[in-house]
Formats: structure tokens, sequence, C-alpha cells
């Protein structure tokens, strides 16, 4: 059987602490605002119509896309590529 030795941060004063939060918390700010920006670019990203007349086998039989999305006329959707090995 081994043990594992939990490796703890140092212990600091007080004023330590609040330098390395006061840094930290900087950090944390600009990749909110990093992450912002990229989901504001994501949403300017151009759209392409969709022309094909794409049809599914629902419950009810064969629906249209229009019909799977209640009406809406905009879909997003996100496009994954895996690598397979």
């Amino acid at each position: 059987m081994t043990t594992t030795t939990i490796g703890y941060p140092k212990i600091v004063s007080r004023s330590e602490w609040e330098a390395a939060r006061k840094q930290l918390l900087l950090k944390e700010k600009e990749l909110t605002r990093l992450r912002d920006q990229l989901n504001a670019d994501r949403r300017r990203l151009p759209m392409v119509k969709i022309e094909k007349d794409y049809l599914f086998e629902g419950p009810d039989g064969k629906v249209r896309l229009l019909d799977l999305s209640e009406g809406r006329r905009q879909l997003i959707a996100y496009h994954f590529m895996f690598d397979p090995t």
C-alpha cells in the first residue's frame, strides 16, 4: 500500500495572501474580458442559408427542418470535428 502526500500551498501572511489574490483577480478579469470578446465574435459569424429541404422521421411521421424548430427561421448549429484516433 502506498501513501500519497498532499502538496498544500505555502502558508503566508494575510498581506501576502491579499497581494496574491489581487494578482489572480486581474488574471480572472482578463480571462472574462477575453471570453466575452470571443462570444461576441461568435455571435457575429456569418450565416449560411439552408437551401435543401431536409426531412426527418419523427414520432408523427416525416417532418421538415422548419417544423422541428417550431417555425423559427433561425437555427444555430455548432460544427465539431473529432480526430478518429
